[in-house]
């Protein structure tokens, strides 16, 4: 008689052991089933990107039809991130405890009876609900969308799976960018939600009739790591809070903000400081301190920025210049077609042994984008930036596969990282984004009134250029207007948007000029820890010694190589 104890250990095949609690199994599929395996994990990851990157490409136009202030509306991408990073730091042990399947299946339910909800509810608390809801089943969906790709993957590609199904995710934002204005036409914004709830609920469809192979479960939970999440969670909150809304409300100008980041600085070192004196902590604050891993983090967060250029460097100018979604199409096709060549070409060439190679290269490409952007003027249009953002599509999903990579030696040589890893990667690339946003936002807000300054300082009467320039524009309206003084008031106006134009020209382009230089340090930076890495390794009995965990554990049944490479994967955020 079969137990009916879930925690039992189980029975399994040497080529279906799973590498850890929580992870599916391996058994063989035929060639059908791991094409289905294949199409259900793209439609789950896309679900867990594409709802918030459908937001985050039309703000402008939900905030007129919810009638909210740009500052509000910046409320919408930060409650998905905070839930989706805060989710992370139990979304483990549930995994390891429940199965994934049971978490994702309950949150994808309550993620569509909130978005459905929405439709009737038509205000700006039942949007951020909306959003905070998708960011707690994106931290799931990433995951699940992962664990669906690898199946499809026999076990000698599973590396080629763990990076399809890490960059399925990144590929939301240009698609949404692409399709989204037919959506707005087809039912405003009740558009965009339809189309969200309809992909929460073929997810949901998805997931039921396709069932991942079931894996080894172990009871994980205790009583500290709730204590944990409630100091980290709202800690979290507040930090993407100040990230999100300091450049709208200024950042030395608005009290709550200072008060805010004071209040996220005191959560989270608390959390942290349970977590260093805990016997069996949720997160390893001994592992996250460890040279290699604060390393890594700044290089995942440092990246993130420099894919901002996308978001808030190119998409901005653009704006600035006065141009729609609808306008961007192409370049946004173009985007898509950099990031999937991306992810194709580190599909093939990715390697546990030439991890470093494709970040540099990723840096290389993105520093020429940004350079190639930085000469733009007021008569650049999406049609002149189709090369810089081709190269940036493909760097920006050319590395995540590597930069994955580089922390899972320290989980599969002790599993118990797993969560610590699991919360590093998400911040840094969730955070990363937001702190991106933040320092790209508020440098073009400072660089403009600089180059506002100077240009209008200028433009003066006494210049004859200025004079001959307001009485061609008087002129030009003398066939509607009538009064020569408000034809010449006219031209005054039209004067100061025109400088105003050129100062936001000239700030942007220094925002691409900050972005090369961060892109060109962190390259000098990666290619100098790889010539330490080449000549000078540390001694072999010193790495063991460090690695090795304080307590006495059981040991456990080496990896095959490349074999599971992919099963150990922790759940990440998403890049919008």
């Amino acid at each position: 008689m079969a137990s009916t104890n879930p925690y039992a250990p189980r029975d399994w095949l040497p080529h279906e052991r799973p590498m850890l609690p929580g992870s599916p199994s391996s058994p063989l599929h035929s060639p059908p089933k791991r094409a289905a395996y294949a199409i259900v994990g793209f439609i789950v990851a896309m679900t867990g990107g594409l709802g918030n990157a459908l937001v985050t490409a039309n703000l402008l136009n939900l905030q007129g039809s919810l009638g909210a202030y740009a500052s509000e509306m910046a409320w919408l991408p930060a409650a998905y991130v905070m839930t989706n990073v805060s989710m992370n730091i139990l979304l483990v042990k549930f995994r390891q405890q429940f199965g994934l399947r049971l978490f994702t299946e309950a949150f994808l339910l309550l993620y569509a009876l909130v978005t459905f909800a929405h439709l009737f509810v038509n205000d700006l608390g039942s949007a951020i609900a909306v959003r905070a809801a998708h960011g707690m089943v994106g931290a799931a969906l990433t995951s699940l969308g992962l664990y669906y790709t690898l199946q499809a993957f026999p076990a000698k590609h599973r590396l080629k799976g763990l990076v399809l199904g890490l960059g399925f995710s990144q590929l939301a934002l240009p698609l949404a960018r692409i399709f989204s204005s037919e959506l707005l036409e087809f039912g405003e914004w009740r558009g965009l939600y339809l189309f969200e709830l309809g992909l929460a609920l073929l997810s949901l469809a998805c997931v039921l009739a396709l069932k991942l192979p079931p894996g080894d479960r172990i009871k994980t939970f205790e009583p500290l790591d709730f204590l944990t999440f409630s100091l980290f969670a709202p800690g979290v909150a507040l930090l993407c809070a100040v990230l999100s809304l300091g450049r709208f409300g200024w950042w030395t100008e608005t009290a709550w903000l200072g008060w805010a980041l004071a209040g996220a600085i005191v959560l989270i070192t608390a959390g942290f400081a349970v977590e260093h004196h805990r016997a069996r902590p949720l997160l390893n604050t001994r592992w996250l301190t460890s040279a290699s891993i604060i390393r890594l983090g700044v290089a995942i967060t440092l990246i993130r920025i420099v894919l901002s250029e996308q978001a808030t460097g190119a998409v901005g100018f653009l704006t600035a210049l006065g141009m729609a979604n609808d306008q961007m199409q192409g370049l946004f096709g173009v985007v898509l077609l950099g990031s999937v060549a991306g992810l194709a070409a580190s599909a093939m060439t990715i390697h546990p042994k030439r991890i470093a190679m494709p970040i540099v290269v990723s840096l290389i490409l993105m520093t020429i984008g940004a350079l190639i952007d930085a000469h733009a003027t007021n008569l650049t249009r999406p049609a002149n930036m189709y090369v810089s953002q081709f190269l940036l599509g493909f760097g920006g999903t050319f590395f995540l596969g590597a930069a994955m990579l580089s922390g899972m030696s320290g989980v599969i040589a002790e599993p118990r990282n797993l969560i610590s890893f699991s919360v590093l990667f998400g911040m840094a690339q969730n955070l990363g984004g937001l702190l991106g946003a933040a320092l790209l936002g508020t440098f073009q807000i400072v660089r403009e009134k600089f180059h506002s300054s100077i240009l209008v300082e200028s433009l003066t009467l006494q210049n004859p250029l200025v004079a001959a320039r307001i009485q061609g524009s008087a002129g030009a309206t003398s066939g509607v207007l009538a009064d020569p003084a408000l034809r010449d008031a006219e031209a005054v106006v039209s004067l100061g948007a025109a400088a105003t134009r050129e100062a936001n020209v000239l700030a942007y382009n220094d925002v691409f000029l900050l972005i090369a230089c961060i892109a060109i340090g962190t390259l000098i930076w990666a290619m100098v820890r790889l010539l330490i890495n080449r000549y000078a390794p540390a001694p072999v009995a010193a790495t063991v010694a460090a690695a090795a965990p304080s307590s006495p554990v059981t040991p456990r049944r080496p990896p095959p190589p490349d074999a599971e490479a992919g099963m150990a994967v922790a759940p990440i955020g998403n890049a919008d």
